[in-house]
């Protein structure tokens, strides 16, 4: 893309945990030679232990699933072992008591019952072979997204967070874009796993609330930022994220909500793409094997990071996309190769994973002049009176994100009332609601001081 580039803005939305197969394989019923799900040839796993009938996929309508099924390095690596075999073995192996839901991990959404996600898909451009950067967890894999490399880490941290264990002070994709003054925003619910990267520290002005994009969003097309990074709110009330146990409705909500506001701004509109993405697939069937990758770094010794993760749902929304689908092969990776080319970034600096990635940029210079039938806003009253689950567990991520809101506190004792942090020590004794919530006070006292420099 060059100076006659339409795509003034790329607005981008990463959801949680789900694969390709289960959200998103229906759209085989759109496309026949999309590699999705052929309600005709259904596949199948193994049971455990062997000897039993093989699980085969089915459709599901539960907007929830009790259990967050087990997505580490270990179990991925079980899960995709012998031409993706392996996820029924897995999933009992890790909760042997709870055999009677293990068919939901080979259960998909039929065309229409997600009716955002699957509107969107029918109407724009498809990625039916994105992978998630490695076959692990959240943080690895959202790190891919804005580094190009998780610093050799493959791991969730657990316990306590520890500063010299997990240090992510890799380069960015926010450094290169501040080089050439490209305009920036990060739009969170109160917890940014962004603000993991100590390269971001000193970078408070960029994080907002995410009630500010909706107002951001209709103003004035050039006033809004060049580059804009969604995070769903991983956990409260509030939680839209669509980890499991979370409703998938609540997810569609938000996806509508962020579909809308842009769809409403005319000529916002017609000078963005809107990159819907899932950053891993949380443990759920996929049918197609990650092939190899090229690792990002020297960074190799907990895995060689030469395998992609599994399938994960990818829409490219615009004007300015043709509808259908694209079957290269794409991973986190593939949106800072765009934004390198968009914006002649220094590509150099976020690794070789990146330089060798393939890009989508191609599916946006195709059309002459941006489309006018494209859906029009979604009528989001259906969403409006969802019941908020309380949930009796947290789940791994939000178990590093407290801990690591834990040490941002550590680090504040000095423009913080002891009362105040005794008062949400207490507070962080009581239930899951509470510890999240305490969290998200975290978060957002550091961001309202603007710690620059002061975690070293």
């Amino acid at each position: 893309m060059g100076s006659s580039d339409p795509v003034k803005h790329v607005v981008v939305l990463m959801m949680e945990n789900h694969s390709f197969d289960q959200l998103l394989g229906c759209m085989h019923q759109v496309y026949r030679k999309l590699e999705g799900i052929d309600e005709n040839n259904l596949r199948s796993n193994p049971d455990y232990p062997p000897g039993k009938d093989p699980i085969t996929q089915a459709v599901t309508d539960l907007m929830a699933i009790s259990l967050d099924p087990h997505h580490e390095y270990v179990n991925v690596m079980r899960q995709i072992g012998d031409n993706c075999s392996g996820f029924i073995s897995d999933f009992v192996q890790c909760y042997s008591q709870c055999e009677d839901i293990r068919k939901l991990i080979m259960s998909y959404y039929k065309l229409g019952s997600l009716p955002v996600l699957h509107e969107l898909a029918k109407n724009f451009m498809v990625c039916d072979h994105w992978f998630s950067s490695l076959p692990g967890p959240t943080w690895p894999n959202r790190f891919f997204v804005h580094t190009g490399t998780s610093k050799g880490h493959i791991k969730m941290p657990s316990g306590m967070y520890m500063q010299n264990e997990y240090f992510y002070d890799q380069n960015t994709i926010y450094d290169e874009l501040d080089k050439e003054h490209i305009t920036w925003s990060i739009y969170h619910h109160g917890m940014p796993h962004t603000l993991l990267l100590a390269r971001l520290w000193d970078k408070p002005d960029h994080f907002h609330r995410m009630d500010n994009f909706f107002k951001d969003a209709a103003d004035p097309e050039d006033k809004f930022p060049q580059y804009v990074f969604i995070e769903p709110s991983y956990g409260g009330t509030d939680e839209n994220d669509q980890h499991p146990p979370t409703d998938m409705r609540k997810g569609e909500y938000l996806i509508a909500q962020v579909y809308n506001a842009l769809r409403q701004n005319e000529a916002l509109w017609n000078s963005t793409l809107f990159l819907l993405l899932y950053d891993e697939h949380g443990g759920f069937y996929d049918h197609i094997s990650p092939p190899k990758a090229t690792p990002p770094d020297r960074y190799t010794s907990e895995f060689s990071f030469d395998q992609y993760g599994v399938r994960v749902p990818a829409i490219l929304i615009s004007p300015w996309v043709g509808k259908g689908f694209n079957s290269n092969v794409y991973d986190h990776t593939s949106l800072l190769k765009c934004l390198i080319g968009k914006w002649n970034l220094r590509g150099d600096t976020l690794g070789e994973r990146v330089k060798s990635a393939d890009t989508f940029t191609p599916e946006l210079g195709k059309l002459t002049g941006p489309r006018t039938d494209t859906p029009p806003p979604f009528d989001t009253s259906v969403f409006t009176t969802l019941e908020h689950v309380v949930p009796k567990a947290t789940n791994e991520h939000q178990n590093a994100l407290m801990t690591f809101a834990h040490f941002l506190e550590q680090k504040m004792s000095h423009v913080e009332e002891l009362a105040a942090v005794g008062y949400r020590s207490l507070k962080s004794l009581g239930g899951p609601l509470d510890q999240l919530a305490v969290a998200k006070d975290r978060f957002l006292l550091f961001l309202h001081h603007g710690q620059a420099g002061r975690l070293d």
